[in-house]
């Protein structure tokens, strides 16, 4: 079974991430999304609420399957069996660091990754900007898709009221 893993932290998922995911899931019997943990880093969202929009903007791809991690990401890979690590790449900015992880992961485990440049429509999308724009009232909507965009309302507007 050809098994692949596309990780990030998903806060939130964005159309970007799902044109990877969907690419993804045509090449390879399985993907696993695989969400960081990261204890230093809070995010918008909780681990569990990204765990679930994940799941249901995925559930159209049968073979997508949603897992969160700890640790290092080839130690992951190694524990689901899983040959080869995704990564969408937006820019040549996103390349420079890539390649240096990706690099490190052969060398740790021969875990190779591929790297798959995003729909051009999506090459500037990142969930930090959607954030922002969200935050200050802007529309996200062609950024994100419509269950994601009623969560993040729902979270800045229990924001702004406390």
């Amino acid at each position: 079974m050809r098994r692949a893993v596309c990780p990030g932290s998903f806060d939130p998922v964005t159309r970007g991430h799902l044109d990877i995911i969907g690419r993804s899931a045509q090449l390879f019997d399985e993907v696993i999304v695989a969400l960081l943990i990261n204890q230093a880093k809070q995010g918008l969202f909780t681990v569990d609420e990204r765990l679930d929009m994940l799941r249901e903007v995925t559930k159209e791809h049968k073979n997508v399957r949603i897992e969160s991690f700890q640790g290092l990401l080839v130690d992951f890979c190694r524990d689901q069996n899983a040959q080869v690590v995704v990564k969408g790449l937006r820019a040549v900015s996103d390349f420079d660091y890539e390649l240096q992880m990706a690099q490190m992961n052969i060398g740790l485990s021969g875990v190779e990754t591929l790297f798959m440049p995003t729909n051009p429509i999506y090459s500037f999308i990142a969930s930090s900007l959607v954030k922002e724009v969200a935050k200050w009232g802007g529309d996200v909507s062609t950024y994100v898709p419509e269950y994601v965009e009623r969560r993040l309302a729902e979270r800045l507007r229990a924001a702004r009221q406390n």
